[in-house]
């Protein structure tokens, strides 16, 4: 069941990481690779570089995981322009 609640979370974030980012998401199986990607970048980024939870439920799990995306999405985009 937890493999599927990942997969779930991780194609929820990445499509709303893409979404944010003005369409860059990568179809469904690249959003779901993002957001898991995502949710540990996230988690790295908020909790050991800032200190900062979001909570532990499903929404603060999307949340980390959807911030996680947008900043690997953003240095995508910066090495693409390079």
């Amino acid at each position: 069941m937890s493999l599927i609640y990942l997969l779930i979370v991780g194609a929820i974030a990445g499509w709303l990481a893409g979404q944010v980012m003005k369409g860059r998401g990568f179809g469904l199986i690249g959003n779901i690779i993002l957001g898991i990607v995502g949710a540990f970048v996230g988690r790295y980024l908020l909790g050991e570089v800032l200190g900062v939870s979001l909570g532990g439920g499903d929404v603060g799990v999307i949340l980390t995981a959807v911030i996680g995306a947008v900043v690997l999405l953003g240095i995508v985009g910066l090495i693409k322009k390079a």
